[in-house]
């Protein structure tokens, strides 16, 4: 049986990923395989394993559940650069680096396919009683199986919006696999997810270890996707990257040509999203209580529950976690995060994310009576701040470890901006903090046994209040409540409304891209909500989800991300023993440099150390980038003759050709 289960592990590695031709499982697996209980978590177990790593660059390779993994970036710690919250770069941004490719790509099947082969395999099997073991255990791993497709598309709605529903294995026909491959509207992709998502909540429970997937798993989940899409309808509406907007693409083929809203119109169709929303994340925003934080510091050794949170071995006793990825040296399961974030990561927060962090008093950090110390040094930036910020950003001083040394070992007082060991620096300035172990053996080249919290309930309060604000135009008294405590925990005063009141759009406006929809500002009661979000989600890799879905980069026209302000007083740190300056701007030798020039102003500008940076010029953003292009290869194995992609049933997302190695339109 085990020989098997390898068996299956690589054909679904191996399997084909462009259309919907593998082989059918049940030509190689045994008839007795998938009859007991042990048979199904085993198989399941399988598809744990895989990575979800969405950062928003062209060649993600999509998958699952995240975790970290063993390479050098491989974290959802990175998943925020290339925002406006941590400095990064990728294709998203230029007109001339993303194109489209000849094969691969988001239109990959293989493990829908094995999650389908499971599902029509094993559910005549449980409602006809004949899979031995415990009943419970049998609906849990079941449970999990549509969990695990809805994650997958899930990705697939994300990355290419319409795609096709396939429920079943299909037979090896070229006219049914073509029928198969018909795109449908991305709406009802995401109304198959909820439906998966359902039987996934009916199926599971509570009861299995944090380390599964449970009932509130999927309850966030589908919070998750159902805001997801209700904003993107919403915000992306009269356009062609929804169904039946002006250019939508699916309209150009016979079966998507009448498409009519199951519904009956685009806002209904928003509304019942966001009612979806706000139903699945109450089950669970009720239920469940929020980590406290103590408000002590850990770089003094102190033990502060949130922060711990992100920064144990086994985070199985905070209640708010509900899920979270288990590592463990002595199963040689173990991650390199903490390792490469030792000193930085050649990665940081910016200075726009800075001012995202409201005061402990509640106001922005222009308002006046704001408590703001000010951003002239690093440390200065957390004083009477937003714990997240506090907690979560490393500013020199403050301890890397305090385990297995006889003094604890300190973030250098002087920000590594410009030393050549990239992974011993930082890019900004401001380190990104949250999961950072303080236990020295987790810093040690693979070692790291620091889990990953991937559902906690603190989204589920946040999706809540976001989506029925949408709603209803109003902060109901569930939203109010789950407001407030999330404000509280982060320490800060609760009441919202005096926030909301201080902020000025016009200085928030540069800072946050969160500021726009559609190029528009948003009213300031959104805009709190969205910045809540924002600081809460700190280092989690959900930024340009979120992004995405608001339709917030429209604005982008040369933007550049910044990093600390080193030239002002900080400046004088920044010698070697002898007095020399240890910034470097020559411009007329630009391979000496390691930062940009001063007359860009204070702020270090990354992207604008030499001139040959592809960023040089700022972030631009280009609507057609909202979505991924589908490869030529799939529109050619589609087409009856195998060679037109006119006659293939697929069609392309907006902006973008059939054309290999072309750019957005």
């Amino acid at each position: 049986m085990n020989r098997f289960l390898l068996g299956i592990s690589l054909f679904a590695l191996a399997a084909c990923n462009d259309f919907l031709d593998e082989e059918p499982l049940s030509d190689v697996a045994p008839e007795q395989y998938l009859q007991t209980e042990d048979q199904l978590k085993a198989y399941v177990d399988n598809y744990y394993a895989n990575y979800d790593n969405y950062d928003g660059n062209s060649n993600d390779k999509g998958g699952m559940l995240p975790s970290h993994y063993g390479s050098s970036n491989g974290s959802p710690y990175y998943d925020d650069k290339a925002t406006d919250n941590q400095y990064g770069t990728n294709g998203r941004y230029l007109k001339d680096t993303w194109t489209v490719g000849q094969k691969d790509g988001k239109w990959n099947f293989s493990n829908i396919y094995a999650l389908n082969y499971f599902l029509e395999t094993v559910i005549p099997k449980y409602e006809a009683g004949t899979i031995s073991g415990n009943i419970a255990n049998i609906k849990q791993y079941i449970g999990e199986a549509y969990f695990l497709r809805a994650l997958e598309y899930f990705y697939r709605l994300r990355t290419l919006g319409d795609f096709p529903i396939v429920k079943n294995t299909m037979p090896d026909n070229s006219e049914v696999l073509i029928e198969a491959s018909k795109r449908m509207p991305r709406n009802e992709v995401a109304r198959f997810i909820l439906d998966d998502l359902e039987h996934a909540i009916t199926l599971t429970t509570n009861s299995p270890a944090k380390t599964r997937i449970t009932q509130n798993a999927a309850l966030i989940l589908k919070s998750r996707v159902a805001l997801f899409e209700a904003t993107w309808e919403k915000y992306h509406a009269n356009t062609a990257l929804v169904p039946n907007g002006p250019g939508w693409p699916g309209a150009e083929k016979d079966y998507n040509k009448d498409y009519q809203f199951p519904s009956g119109n685009a806002e209904n169709e928003i509304n019942y999203f966001l009612d979806q929303a706000m139903d699945a994340a109450s089950k669970v925003a009720d239920a469940v209580l929020l980590t406290p934080n103590n408000k002590t510091n850990p770089n003094d050794g102190s033990v502060n529950p949130y922060y711990d949170m992100f920064a144990s071995h086994d985070p199985s006793s905070y209640s708010e976690v509900v899920m979270y990825r288990a590592y463990s040296l002595a199963l040689n399961a173990t991650h390199h995060f903490n390792h490469y974030m030792y000193s930085g990561g050649n990665t940081g927060y910016t200075a726009q994310f800075e001012k995202a962090f409201l005061m402990e008093n509640g106001l922005p950090w222009y308002a006046s009576n704001n408590t703001y110390q000010g951003d002239d040094y690093i440390s200065d930036t957390k004083e009477n701040r937003d714990w997240r910020w506090q907690l979560f950003m490393k500013a020199p001083g403050d301890v890397k470890a305090t385990s297995n040394i006889a003094n604890p070992e300190t973030f250098p007082i002087v920000p590594r901006l410009y030393i050549s060991d990239a992974k011993n620096a930082t890019s900004t300035g401001y380190i990104q903090g949250k999961g950072h172990s303080m236990d020295y053996n987790d810093q040690v080249l693979g070692q790291d046994q620091t889990a990953f919290v991937v559902y906690r309930a603190a989204e589920a309060y946040l999706n809540y209040i976001e989506a029925s604000y949408l709603r209803n135009n109003r902060i109901d008294e569930k939203a109010d409540h789950y407001w407030k405590e999330l404000r509280r925990r982060a320490g800060v005063d609760e009441n919202y409304n005096a926030t909301i009141a201080a902020t000025n759009m016009d200085l928030e406006k540069d800072n946050d891209w969160g500021a726009y929809s559609h190029g528009e500002l948003v009213d300031k009661t959104l805009y709190n909500i969205r910045r809540e979000r924002r600081c809460e989600f700190i280092g989690e890799g959900f930024r340009y989800m979120d992004l995405i879905r608001w339709r917030s980069m429209d604005q982008l026209n040369g933007y550049q991300l910044k990093g600390a302000k080193i030239f002002g007083p900080m400046q004088s740190l920044f010698v070697d023993d002898k007095g020399n300056s240890l910034l470097l701007y020559d411009q007329s030798d630009e391979a000496k440099n390691n930062v940009s020039s001063p007359d860009d102003g204070p702020y270090l500008i990354p992207s604008r150390k030499n001139s040959t940076s592809e960023y040089y010029n700022g972030f631009y953003f280009f609507e057609a980038h909202y979505l991924d292009p589908i490869a030529v290869q799939h529109f050619l194995i589609t087409s009856p003759d195998g060679s037109s992609v006119e006659n293939s049933p697929i069609y392309q997302n907006p902006g973008w050709p059939i054309v290999s190695g072309a750019t957005c339109e």
